[in-house]
């Protein structure tokens, strides 16, 4: 008896976190579903989902566990891990992220839970710390701009490949040539990348550059083993044979050596995971890409922008076209859509905490060490192969090398195997005089009795690095960098940024398309454990049992949410999971003789980075249309695949449709492209209306990305990170990604290699398993059919004040709907602009604005919304159409309106002289007081910032005077 009081009682207790995600209780589904016309959850999906995909038999997915015991069970699997002293290197370190920078960003939901700042008023505190992340980069790199931040180093370096193919008109070559000390997981992505560009990729020596006929060359600096090369010399000779240069450059290096851009590189890339981001076995960490200015118009990523709001004062912004290039669709040059905006806010903030002095510290210190290190090798007879050097030596041991090696694993070290001969040993902020001690005696194998106080007094004014490679240029010298240092001052700075943004926090983001939903506490809880966060991605993998063991359940639960057969886990984002799903289809027709396949299908509802994706793939691509109800034309796609029936690789489309219906024709879709030789890529950015009722795998696609920052809880970040694991059939299981610099088992090493660690960023998939597995099987569905419901609930509401744009079958929705603006703006004057705007007023932020439909909202309020923010959110819906109504009848006027002059800021609101025609207080307290949020800018002139161009952190006095 007791121990079945006791499982009821835990099962009961497991079933607390689903009510925790699950926003309306019981009694509200029940009120909802009344509004509705069902009686139960059951029958709204049954009357909404086709009756051919859904699931006949419920996932394999374990019953719901209680936060404390899964924590407990993540606990255990995270001490299989084995975090040792790396020295591996490669691009990742070991850092010391400051804590006062840990537990109020990247443990503060204020930071983790916003959105991407597409609606900019309400975002103007990450808007300035990506801000920040720009200076700190322009001047670390000596470049004249830089971007918000890209995925990983791999990825900028293949962006910054295609870009200098674009901008290079004097050379029409089509090789590009890489040096071969790049790291070589930089190398992979590179060669997978420029397979699909139709580039021929050059790899040799540095100085078999000069006299080659390249368009393009890739230089690493420091080089992956450690040395340092004159490339000012080298990019000057390629140059001058029309050869454009990018430069992969170690961060901390640039602030004691020759930035880049002062040696005239065109672009430079890298990573600032060692700012203070742990390695978290690959990511995520943001990336840079710097450029020369002429090239602003071609880079890819988002670029922050320094604007004017309508009363003239400084506000900031994402600028230009080029910030979102799937904008473009199918004429798109990138498919980036997700950024590390998270991960590059915290790295400035440790660029702002230290400032360039305390950076000088850092990177003096560990280039000390680093000396004392080899003068010390030296004294036992091992002489570096590099002869000069930042923080990496390369050390021929000989045979000396499996003894060396196996003594550093005694000792919880991990070094760099090089060859069958060498080691390489990098050091890091983390590392100590102990340490090199240590390093010492594990190289020599015995205690040779070094003194490392001698050796630093013989070395201290004898640095490898010659006078003219060494860095002579200030950097960081805005007032920001130099006016935080104690933790006083970054706290309260911090919070300030803080303030200035909505995120989930304060108040529902009503986003479609993007499921901005619940990040519990309890599933962010373990992204910090060292075990996970401290891992190199490089590490053996028989230290990383635990990780391994969490990829493969993950897989598993995914496996059963999707109907897959297998997963891969390396894109780093949704974009990038398309992007990989679209190769692996690529390699399996090509393993059936199919070369000609390489014509993509795109219905012209889908997600505009299918397209991009497609074409970064070197797809070929033809449009799909849709009929008057937003479904798929099935004439047109069935002559369009018959007409390219001997071409058809594939098709993409997302499910349920980006239009907010289930398409009642997906089934005889797939069938279609089947029938014809292609294979069905699934869009997975809207599982959250699948998971547990249907199943792409199932009802006839071979492939989907699956969006771990919207269904699987990772949070946005402030526009990253995101996760975007690919599921496939077991026919296209061999063509999965891999990596040759950590080989993933089962895989052929010669697999396309997309992101530049191996399971892309491993450390926030804990996230996802804790979700899974506190949710459980039946949490999981409930979870989607409580995001239909809410999202019935909300269109049934506002139908009657705004026109449903499309609707499926008994005039339902799936999880989002779009509102239509467009009749309104006719009878009014008012946009879907003017509404967003608005919304900030109210204190929500926007819906999705004018996509995929120009001129109008598209509204997801996913499960997690409680039924009294959903009513909240409906009345101040409902009031806007009020006020409009007002526009219509004349009571408003229809210039001087509340709608057309939103926001509203606290300045103009205290301001004695009030110009309007309308009151403060319905400008300001439209529907009451309660949770008032104050945007910190009024509406921003867009066109204003696009025409002047600043992206440097500007004069202080400007933030004096905001």
């Amino acid at each position: 008896m007791l121990n079945t009081y006791a499982s009821l009682t835990e099962l009961e207790a497991a079933d607390e976190f689903i009510q925790r995600h699950i926003g309306p209780d019981e009694s509200q589904q029940q009120e909802m579903l009344d509004l509705l016309g069902v009686s139960s959850l059951d029958e709204l999906i049954t009357s909404t989902v086709p009756a051919n995909i859904l699931r006949a038999k419920p996932m394999n997915i374990a019953d719901p566990k209680t936060e404390a015991n899964a924590l407990a069970e993540l606990h255990l699997l995270a001490q299989q891990n084995q975090v040792m002293d790396n020295y591996i290197g490669q691009g990742y370190h070991p850092t010391l992220t400051p804590n006062v920078i840990l537990r109020n960003v990247l443990q503060n939901p204020g930071w983790y839970t916003a959105y991407t700042p597409y609606q900019p008023e309400i975002a103007q505190g990450r808007l300035e710390g990506l801000l920040n992340y720009q200076q700190m980069i322009m001047d670390l790199t000596g470049m004249e701009l830089a971007n918000a931040s890209m995925l990983d180093e791999g990825t900028a370096a293949a962006e910054a490949m295609a870009l200098l193919k674009r901008v290079n008109k004097k050379n029409r070559s089509n090789q590009f040539f890489v040096a071969n000390d790049t790291h070589p997981q930089t190398i992979a992505v590179l060669k997978t990348r420029a397979a699909t560009y139709g580039f021929e990729l050059v790899i040799g020596e540095v100085s078999e550059l000069n006299g080659a006929d390249v368009f393009g060359a890739l230089l690493q600096y420091p080089g992956t083993y450690g040395h340092i090369t004159d490339l000012e010399t080298v990019i000057a000779q390629a140059q001058q044979q029309n050869t454009l240069v990018v430069v992969a450059a170690d961060i901390m290096s640039l602030v004691i050596l020759k930035p880049p851009g002062e040696m005239g590189a065109d672009v430079v890339v890298g990573n600032s995971q060692r700012f203070g981001v742990p390695m978290g076995f690959g990511g995520p960490h943001a990336a840079f890409f710097a450029i020369k200015d002429k090239y602003k118009r071609s880079i890819p990523g988002r670029l922050i922008g320094v604007s004017i709001d309508r009363h003239g004062n400084q506000a900031l912004r994402m600028a230009m076209q080029t910030r979102e290039q799937h904008i473009r669709r199918e004429k798109a040059t990138s498919n980036i859509c997700t950024a590390q905006a998270l991960l590059a806010i915290m790295a400035s903030f440790y660029g702002v905490y230290h400032g360039p002095q305390g950076l000088k510290t850092i990177a003096n210190r560990i280039h000390r060490l680093t000396n004392i290190l080899a003068h010390g090798l030296e004294k036992l007879g091992l002489a570096t192969v590099n002869t000069h050097w930042f923080d990496t030596l390369t050390i021929d041991v000989a045979e000396q090398q499996p003894a060396i090696l196996a003594r550093a694993i005694e000792n919880n070290i991990n070094l760099r195997k090089v060859g069958d001969s060498k080691i390489a040993i990098s050091l890091d902020e983390t590392t100590t005089r102990a340490h090199v001690d240590i390093l010492w005696r594990v190289i020599s194998g015995m205690d040779i009795g070094l003194s490392i106080e001698s050796i630093d007094v013989e070395t201290i004014n004898h640095s490898p690095i010659p006078e003219h490679y060494r860095r002579n240029s200030v950097f960081m010298t805005h007032p920001v960098f130099n006016q935080h240092h104690s933790e006083t001052e970054m706290l309260r700075y911090m919070k300030r940024l803080e303030s200035k943004d909505i995120a989930l926090n304060h108040s529902m983001i009503a986003l479609g398309s993007c499921t901005m939903k619940l990040n519990a506490t309890a599933e962010m809880i373990p992204v910090t454990w060292p075990q996970f966060a401290n891992m190199h991605p490089f590490a053996p993998q028989n230290q990383a049992k635990g990780y391994l063991a969490m990829f493969k359940q993950l897989e598993e639960m995914l496996i059963e949410a999707t109907g897959y057969d297998a997963i891969s886990l390396q894109p780093n984002s949704g974009a990038q999971g398309e992007y990989a799903g679209l190769l692996t289809i690529m390699k399996y027709h090509q393993s059936r003789g199919d070369f000609n396949r390489d014509l993509c299908l795109i219905p012209s509802s889908a997600h505009g980075t299918n397209p991009a994706s497609a074409a970064v793939a070197g797809m070929r691509i033809v449009i799909v249309e849709c009929d008057d109800s937003g479904n798929v034309d099935m004439d047109d796609l069935k002559t369009k695949a018959a007409h390219h029936a001997d071409e058809l690789a594939a098709i993409m489309i997302t499910y349920p449709s980006t239009h907010g219906v289930f398409e009642e024709s997906i089934t005889e879709i797939c069938d279609t492209i089947h029938d014809h030789g292609g294979q069905v890529y699934v869009d997975g950015a809207n599982l959250n209306a699948l998971v547990g009722i249907a199943a792409p795998g199932k009802f006839g696609a071979d492939v989907s990305h699956i969006n771990l920052h919207k269904t699987f809880c990772i949070p946005h970040g402030g526009g990253g990170p995101g996760m975007g694991p690919i599921g496939v059939g077991k026919h296209l299981a061999p063509f999965l990604p891999n990596n040759p610099a950590q080989p993933i088992d089962g895989l052929d090493i010669n697999n396309d290699t997309v992101s530049s660690a191996s399971w892309g960023s491993a450390a926030i998939l804990p996230i996802s398993w804790m979700y899974i597995a506190m949710m459980g099987e039946q949490g999981l569905k409930k979870a989607t059919q409580v995001a239909i419901l809410n999202a019935n609930y909300i269109a049934q509401k506002l139908s009657k004040h705004y026109p449903i744009l499309y609707t499926g079958r008994n005039n339902r929705i799936a999880h989002e709907c779009i509102l239509d603006m467009r009749t309104i703006k006719e009878s009014s004057g008012i946009s879907e602009e003017d509404v967003a705007k608005r919304l900030m007023d109210f204190g929500f932020h926007a819906p999705t604005m004018s996509f995929p439909v120009p001129g109008t909202l598209m509204v997801e309020p996913t499960e997690s919304e409680p039924k009294e923010e959903l009513d909240r959110f409906i009345e101040a819906m409902i009031a806007i159409r009020k006020e409009i109504a007002q526009v219509e009848t004349g009571e408003l006027d229809e210039e001087d309106n509340p709608l057309k002059n939103a926001p509203h800021t606290s300045m103009e609101a205290t301001s004695s002289d009030w110009v309007h025609s309308y009151s403060r207080e319905q400008a300001i307290f439209p529907i009451g007081s309660d949770n008032k949020y104050w945007p910190p800018v009024a509406r921003i002139d867009n066109v204003f910032g696009d025409r002047n161009l600043i992206c440097s952190c500007p004069d202080i006095d400007s933030y004096r005077e905001d």
